[in-house]
């Protein structure tokens, strides 16, 4: 298989730049071989490194990408040891085993997890344990947590959709709160909520979200909030796009945005002191207005 070096020369004076380049390669996956040249797989280098080769360029630096190949197989197999994640994820399965169940901790959970798989480039058994004990661990912070489904979205029309009762899960967490928002504001004006101590509690005449056999809920890799885009036809409006990477990200995992820990960190603070899941919903709804008029269009519908 290939390799790739990337060589990377910094002068003494830039310490910081250098602190900054170690972590964002270390979280990209590559190896340290020596000071200045780091090593990834071949088939792993979409993660980025030429935005950094060209950041360490326009401070003054050096940095250049080679192709190679390991001289024999002993050298090969010394590489892909070099990537071995088991430590990584007995580090990861120590800390699931001493956090308290909780959608919270089940969400940061799934996103440590979720980083750690995508630089994973040589699985072993490791991950299916981690796998396995994670989704143990979100059954039991929440037990009606949706299962993704793998059916073609329809296109909705809007007009049939007003002045509708929304159902969903109580005490509603960030996949929940967004898109009752994303109703309110972008497909039902009149829309109004109820919240489900279980799935089974829905009436025959409302439209449940974000639990298994709702109406809408997660559709392959899509989350609610990104399920109920596509079926309005909102996935281009750009404002509601970055939210969906936001919300994607907390309730999932997958790419970080610069926002997320913020948002959690605010919704986290309006859950525990708001009992009533209709308080929680209005305070986070200012909230999510504030997100969507800083990335989005002026609201139209």
């Amino acid at each position: 298989m290939n390799w790739r070096l990337l060589l990377i020369t910094l002068s003494a004076a830039q310490a910081s730049l250098r602190i900054r380049i170690w972590r964002r390669f270390k979280a990209a996956g590559a190896v340290l071989l020596r000071d200045g040249v780091w090593l990834w797989p071949e088939s792993a280098t979409q993660a980025g490194w030429a935005d950094l080769l060209e950041e360490v360029r326009e401070v003054g630096g050096e940095a250049e990408s080679l192709r190679c190949q390991a001289v024999d197989t002993e050298q090969a197999a010394r590489f892909m040891a070099l990537f071995d994640r088991r430590a990584e994820y007995e580090k990861w399965l120590d800390t699931l085993k001493a956090t308290a169940p909780g959608v919270r901790a089940a969400a940061r959970l799934r996103r440590e997890l979720s980083a750690l798989e995508k630089i994973d480039f040589f699985p072993t058994e490791w991950q299916s344990v981690a796998r396995e004990a994670m989704l143990r661990f979100e059954q039991t912070s929440s037990p009606h947590e949706p299962n993704a489904n793998q059916a073609d979205i329809a296109r909705l029309d809007r007009a049939s959709y007003q002045g509708r009762v929304w159902a969903t899960r109580a005490r509603p967490w960030v996949d929940r709160l967004a898109s009752a928002w994303l109703i309110h504001r972008h497909i039902d004006p009149a829309a109004r909520f109820i919240w489900l101590a279980q799935p089974g509690d829905c009436p025959a005449d409302a439209l449940g979200f974000d639990y298994d056999g709702a109406t809408f809920s997660h559709v392959g890799e899509r989350v609610s909030f990104e399920t109920l885009l596509a079926s309005f036809g909102l996935e281009a409006n750009p404002g509601l796009a970055h939210m969906a990477r936001i919300i994607h990200f907390l309730d999932v995992g997958g790419l970080p945005t610069p926002e997320a820990a913020g948002l959690e960190t605010i919704l986290a603070g309006m859950r525990a002191s708001l009992k009533d899941d209709n308080d929680l919903l209005a305070a986070a709804g200012q909230t999510f207005d504030y997100l969507y008029s800083q990335y989005g269009e002026s609201r139209h519908e």
